[in-house]
């Protein structure tokens, strides 16, 4: 059973992080209490911990401030994904365990999650199909230092998303590109794809 801190945590990193709706605004404490059925104390904690992950700012006498990504923060995300991405794809095709069957399943559900109203569900299928192609590299450091950029990620793509739906097509197409480079076994094409899309994902992200 979750203890109050760790629904408080939930909350605020999968629903309030992510709201377009909360960018670059202040949160209420006891709004948050209020929504999720538990004491300030834990929401109190919740923020502690996400602050010390850079997720949100403590501004004395004001509160937690969910402060919109800067642009170095956003290309350092990028490179840091680039890095473990493309790592993921050399090794994956060249031990011959590239998880091909499951990320052409996650690719086909995330094909059918289309339109601005479920952006949050897409961009978590997005990073499902990445995270399958970290974690069959079998490195659980590599794959908790992934997951930890999930929230990142989310926060700046669900803005991308509300503001620009049309680019989910684009987004798949080059999900479909890196996936044919991996079931090819041709590493240099699958990182090849990879960059394209990054590169392609930290231009949206920087417009927004």
């Amino acid at each position: 059973m979750q203890s109050g801190r760790e629904k408080a945590y939930a909350y605020l990193k999968d629903s309030v992080l992510t709201d377009p709706e909360m960018q670059d605004r202040f949160l209420s404490e006891q709004e948050i209490a209020d929504r999720i059925g538990v004491s300030r104390t834990p929401i109190r904690e919740a923020l502690l911990l996400l602050a010390a992950e850079d997720l949100v700012r403590l501004v004395p006498k004001r509160g937690a401030h969910i402060a919109p990504l800067s642009g170095r923060e956003i290309t350092e995300l990028i490179e840091m994904r680039r890095l473990l991405e493309r790592f993921a794809a050399a090794h994956t095709t060249a031990a011959g365990t590239a998880p091909v069957d499951e990320m052409a399943a996650l690719l086909a559900g995330q094909e059918r999650l289309r339109g601005v109203e479920r952006a949050k569900e897409f961009l978590a299928a997005d990073h499902r199909f990445h995270a399958a192609l970290v974690d069959a590299v079998g490195n659980s450091l590599m794959s908790r230092q992934y997951a930890a950029l999930r929230s990142r990620q989310s926060r700046a793509g669900v803005r991308v998303l509300h503001r620009t739906g049309g680019h989910q097509d684009e987004m798949l197409a080059e999900h479909r590109r890196i996936l044919d480079g991996l079931a090819a076994g041709d590493a240099e094409a699958a990182c090849a794809a990879i960059d394209s899309h990054l590169q392609a994902t930290r231009r949206l992200l920087l417009a927004a």
